[in-house]
């Protein structure tokens, strides 16, 4: 438990995007856009924790390093429960970023340091450390649900659930300081990058680009269309969250009966579920168009770090990884900026995401048939 409650808070850092709608007027002379980016700068402070907690490991451990990640999270995350100018609210959340990206990594690379000794624990572990993140974002939309109701101030509440995390962590989780490594042992191969690495952290970048809006611009779509109220899309969100655990979990099982067709067809869904959601004339119609997003977002997000695996050249997957991380998060945080140049009405930057999906689906599937028609040349070859 103490180790895997770190990892609840991977995902939660833009979860007060709900919250949005309750704050466009409460900062004098900032654009809708600035306030929006208050739920993507963490992915900023997310990245640059990122590159510095590996130096971090090696001058103060790995458990210092994580409970520092988790107070700094804690202090930034609350801080606006109190504060009302922007600029202080704007530099607490890069800080909470950079306090989660300080123990992002070392939330899944610590499992195997106590549970490489049981294979069938080793995977239980992995497995329920994936679905944390998902959890903890649930447990934050329900919170939030209730909080928006006394104020945008107390939506930052849900970041008091570090707490418990930091306590059990602290007292359950027994981590030595790591020796340095001495001048005689053999140094690991230097990692390295190819055209097919690049291309796909791009691909990613644009991906969580477009696909931003889900968190950021329903919630004001849905008040500005009284469709229903931020707390009810709050509850929505919730529980959209706890469906994508089992179209996660499920991938493996398509992944076998599809193979490289989960590409297009993922991403066909995720355009369908935009423009649907887009087009939605009510609350029912807008759950049932956001679950079928979440379906085919569920399905092909997978499929490219399947992907990117792959591609990664021989003993170069962590790099690979960071590098996808990166331009995911930086994807994340100009979000608001790009979309709001091309559109201030949220209905329109849901319709522009959509026909990115669309273009996207159509390169999946060239991609797929390329890929095809090679693999039927080979064979014949043989």
């Amino acid at each position: 438990m103490a180790l895997l409650s770190i990892s609840l808070f991977l995902m939660m850092a833009p979860a007060i995007a709900t919250a949005l709608p309750l704050m466009y007027h409460a900062f004098k002379g900032v654009s809708q856009s600035g306030v929006e980016t208050l739920s993507t700068i963490p992915n900023i402070g997310i990245v640059v924790g990122l590159l510095i907690s590996p130096f971090l490991v090696k001058i103060l451990g790995e458990k210092a390093t994580i409970v520092t990640g988790l107070v700094l999270a804690l202090i930034a995350g609350t801080f606006p429960m109190y504060a009302s100018s922007y600029m202080p609210i704007l530099i607490s959340r890069f800080l909470l970023g950079f306090g989660i990206g300080l123990f992002n990594s070392l939330a899944v690379s610590l499992i195997p340091e106590f549970y490489s000794d049981n294979e069938d624990e080793l995977a239980t572990m992995i497995g329920f450390q994936n679905v944390m993140g998902t959890v903890g974002a649930s447990l934050a939309a329900f919170m939030l649900s209730y909080l928006m109701t006394i104020s945008w101030h107390a939506a930052f509440a849900i970041y008091l659930l570090i707490i418990p995390a930091l306590i059990l962590f602290v007292l359950f989780v027994p981590l030595k300081k790591q020796a340095p490594q001495a001048d005689g042992q053999e140094q690991a191969p230097k990692q390295h990058l190819n055209g097919k690495v690049i291309w796909i952290a791009v691909l990613m970048g644009l991906i969580f680009l477009f696909y931003m809006p889900m968190s950021y611009k329903i919630p004001e779509f849905v008040v500005s269309y009284k469709l229903g109220t931020a707390s009810q899309y709050s509850v929505l969100a919730g529980c959209l969250n706890l469906v994508s655990i089992p179209i996660g979990a499920s991938f493996g099982f398509f992944m076998k009966r599809l193979h490289d067709k989960i590409f297009p067809l993922g991403f066909g869904i995720v355009a369908v579920g935009f423009l649907a959601v887009a087009f939605s004339t009510s609350f029912v119609m807008l759950t049932i168009s956001s679950v079928i997003m979440g379906i085919g977002f569920g399905l092909s997000v997978p499929y490219m770090y399947n992907w990117l695996d792959w591609a990664a050249p021989a003993g170069s997957v962590n790099l690979a990884t960071t590098v996808v991380l990166v331009l995911v998060n930086i994807g994340c945080f100009i979000s608001p900026t790009v979309l709001g140049m091309m559109s201030s009405d949220p209905k329109m930057v849901l319709i522009i995401s959509g026909i990115f999906f669309v273009i996207f689906t159509i390169y999946a599937l060239g991609h797929y048939l390329n890929v095809h028609k090679k693999d039927v040349s080979a064979e014949k070859a043989e």
